[in-house]
């Protein structure tokens, strides 16, 4: 039902429009799913259940967060790190909305594409801000897009600040990288890579010996554990600084 409601509104409803009056449109749909069993970490509300959508990812009904959004938005402010000037790459709707009024940071929003809600239009392989610009970089699902990623991480490395942190995550597999550029059309990489917009799969060892290559000294690899009661699912995250 949510997705068939989805289409449905994209349909008929401007996608500009729809994306910033997102919350009240989700309360009107979503006003029968408060409850107490399950929490959202992104928007504080108490709910009934999660929606599951076709990849087996939990949506939270009110806001629209992710398992990794919510995972991302806990992680940001149990450790801490929302202070100076944050860069955040293609930022999911709902954490774009929480950091865009939060008074204690300088927040820098940027979509290459145009797909997201940004501020700023940033190429992430020439990115136009000076060095040691920020205090936490934001780059998730991300880099398997990007055909030059190790440009693409110098350029993470340049614009860090030498006390800040970088935090990456993209989707991975077991073993060692996997690219194929080669693989063009949309059908091919959908086949390869899992995403039609895809370049590559990572491997959490082949990420971080990229990221070292690229200047990062220190590199922590954080895997977390699945958590029901917030829809978290198993995942993996790179914090890393100078």
């Amino acid at each position: 039902m949510y997705q068939t409601l989805k289409k449905v509104a994209l349909s008929v409803v401007p996608k500009k429009f729809l994306f910033e009056n997102e919350v009240f449109f989700r309360s009107l749909f979503a006003f029968h799913l408060h409850g107490k069993k399950y929490e959202c970490t992104v928007c504080g509300r108490g709910l009934k259940k999660f929606i599951t959508i076709p990849d087996g990812d939990k949506l939270c009904p009110f806001c629209g967060s992710r398992s990794r959004t919510r995972r991302l938005y806990s992680y940001l402010t149990e450790n801490s790190l929302l202070s100076g000037k944050v860069l955040h790459f293609s930022p999911s709707r709902s954490v774009y909305r929480n950091l865009k009024k939060n008074p204690n940071i300088e927040y820098f929003s940027t979509d290459f594409e145009d797909e997201f809600l940004a501020d700023y239009r940033y190429d992430i392989t020439k990115i136009p801000v000076e060095n040691n610009f920020s205090d936490l970089i934001i780059c998730y699902h991300i880099m398997e897009h990007i055909e030059n990623d190790l440009k693409a991480m110098k350029e993470l490395f340049r614009v860090l600040k030498p006390k800040g942190t970088c935090i990456i995550q993209t989707p991975f597999k077991e073993g060692e990288i996997y690219e194929d550029f080669s693989k063009k059309t949309a059908s091919e990489r959908l086949a390869a890579f899992g995403q039609e917009d895809h370049v590559r799969i990572y491997s959490v060892e082949g990420l971080r010996q990229r990221l070292k290559d690229s200047g990062f000294q220190t590199i922590e690899i954080k895997t977390f554990p699945a958590n029901e009661r917030y829809g978290f699912m198993e995942e993996t995250v790179l914090s890393c600084r100078k």
